[in-house]
């Protein structure tokens, strides 16, 4: 599934930098080699690092 359509990035690269440290949005998307631009993915990937925290 696509997380940001502005950056093209898709859950499952959200939920690896998650799970290689990153602890919300912006540390994931700069782990990623970009940054939100219009922020609507923001939320979800707030959600989904959250989830990848918590079955840590």
């Amino acid at each position: 599934m696509v997380v940001c359509v502005c950056n093209a990035l898709r859950e499952q690269e959200v939920r690896e930098a998650a799970r290689s440290g990153c602890r919300d949005p912006l540390s994931a998307y700069a782990a990623l080699g970009c940054r939100p631009r219009c922020g609507q993915c923001v939320p979800f990937a707030r959600e989904l690092i959250a989830n990848e925290q918590a079955a840590a």
